[in-house]
């Protein structure tokens, strides 16, 4: 655990201080966001926040390195090259596309390239728990590996609409992996030092260090230098954990445990997801674009119910905390006990969004 906590540490640590740096860079460079009428924001902002957190992820990576507990981390060392292969490159189609702009089938493209590359250095779905755990062949798992990549980066691109929310959102989802791969380190007696927790705990710290500049009133955003990388780490500590977990060591009253490296990021991104087909649902009925941009999606509707952006950003982490970690429990207590605290969190949360700050009632009279 205490390695773990240090490469958190080292990464939250490198991501916060490089940030300003990042920032001033980014704003001789010409990567900024210039107002638009869908933005939240009222100030012209840099981008590539991402940069400083690639900063702390390469930072805790080389410090893990070298750390004598994780060694078997790094038996082997194709699967580290290939998840920072794949990270490198979508980091730098992402600070191109935040500078100059790039058409959405060349960002697939890269997206593709990187799954590609993760299924190349042998980071894939070992198997999936249909009935008895199905082995699956190299072709069916880069498939699958390419699909949950596309998925997660783009889902993590999509909810960047709001100050710290995409962060907060990553950082809920990356803290929710790491506390079921430790457990289930602990209560199930598999090796601790994991490429899958290794990740999840320097996902944590990456997005810690970077949500003081982030948060409303944002002094810089992530881009889609941060966006598409964070994806790209959440789903790889969900694929590599596959390849950890062997189904058939657990008992049947444990079989939950054999789902969630599958569940969890699904779970995490529940949100982001669910706000992506509304969007789609809402723009085809109206005889729009699916890709067409607007002001309706869920973090517009909390602001429009009063709530400020930084009310509004932290509404939206406690759903997908409530999400992630409820999915986690399942895999260690009891599912009757795990539904009743969910239903009483998802109640509270509830009653926070429903409840309309006192600024908006007066001017809703006035």
């Amino acid at each position: 655990m205490r390695e773990y906590v240090l490469c958190l540490m080292v990464a939250a640590a490198v991501t916060y201080l490089a940030t300003p740096g990042v920032r001033a860079l980014a704003l001789r460079a010409g990567a900024y966001t210039h107002i638009r009428k869908r933005d939240v924001h009222t100030t012209i902002t840099p981008r590539w926040g991402g940069l400083g957190m690639y900063l702390g992820l390469l930072a805790s990576f080389a410090l893990a390195w070298k750390l004598p507990m994780m060694r078997s981390v790094f038996e082997d060392p194709g699967m580290v090259f290939g998840l920072l292969g794949a990270t490198t490159l979508l980091v730098v189609i992402g600070l191109v596309d935040d500078r100059i702009g790039l058409d959405a089938p060349t960002k697939f493209a890269g997206q593709a390239m990187a799954a590609g590359i993760l299924a190349w250095q042998g980071v894939g779905f070992i198997w999936l728990p249909l009935g008895n755990a199905t082995v699956l062949d190299p072709i069916t798992s880069a498939l699958l590996t390419l699909l949950v990549v596309l998925v997660c980066v783009n889902a993590v691109n999509f909810v960047d609409g709001l100050d710290g929310l995409a962060s907060g959102i990553v950082l809920v989802g990356a803290a929710a992996s790491f506390v079921y791969s430790y457990l289930l380190s602990v209560n199930y007696g598999f090796e601790r030092a994991t490429l899958s927790t290794l990740i999840s705990a320097v996902l944590t710290g990456m997005c810690l260090g970077f949500l003081p500049h982030n948060v409303n009133p944002a002094r810089i955003f992530m881009g889609d230098t941060g966006a598409m990388m964070l994806g790209l780490l959440l789903a790889s500590g969900a694929i590599t954990l596959t390849g950890q977990v062997d189904p058939n060591a657990l008992s049947d009253t444990s079989r939950a445990s054999t789902v969630l490296p599958i569940l969890l990021p699904l779970a995490t991104l529940a949100i982001p997801l669910l706000d992506l087909v509304l969007a789609v649902v809402r723009r085809t009925a109206r005889g729009r674009s699916p890709l067409s941009p607007d002001k309706e999606h869920l973090h517009h509707r909390l602001l429009n119910l009063g709530h400020s952006p930084r009310v509004a950003a932290s509404l939206m982490h406690a759903g997908a905390a409530i999400l992630a970690f409820s999915t986690v429990a399942l895999a260690f207590a009891p599912w009757p006990a795990v539904l009743v605290v969910f239903l009483m969190a998802s109640a509270l949360l509830a009653a926070a969004i429903l409840h309309r700050p006192h600024h908006a009632v007066l001017e809703e009279q006035a």
